[in-house]
């Protein structure tokens, strides 16, 4: 199954992960999109890079590391086959913050209302 993966974008246009992406120095920029091109084309993809995290509102999580850094985007399915990534960030402990989280169901509930359900 090959995965779509859309950039949500906020009604005024922004997308928080193209300014995520923007940040990255360039070599981890690519590494981000060497992982973001597997998710989209490998049926599984190994939970090493996509991961359902558990206690939310059907949100998962990208993840890369490089250089001994790791990097999260998370995203959440809208229509069976289409990842919509909300917003990405360095993580620095090993349990992903509650406050990204939030932001994640915040960004999927704004995408679903003006979008509708699928």
């Amino acid at each position: 199954m090959r995965r779509s993966l859309v950039f949500y974008k906020t009604e005024k246009g922004q997308s928080p992960v193209t300014e995520f992406l923007d940040s990255l120095p360039s070599k981890v920029a690519q590494k981000v999109a060497w992982v973001l091109k597997l998710i989209q084309e490998l049926d599984p993809v190994p939970i090493q890079y996509l991961k359902k995290l558990t206690a939310t509102d059907e949100i998962w999580e990208c993840r890369m590391v490089f250089g001994g850094n790791t990097y999260r985007i998370l995203c959440f399915y809208h229509g069976g086959n289409h990842l919509i990534l909300t917003h990405g960030f360095m993580k620095k402990t090993s349990k992903t913050p509650s406050e990204e989280i939030r932001k994640a169901e915040q960004h999927k509930a704004d995408y679903i209302r003006r979008h509708g359900r699928a």
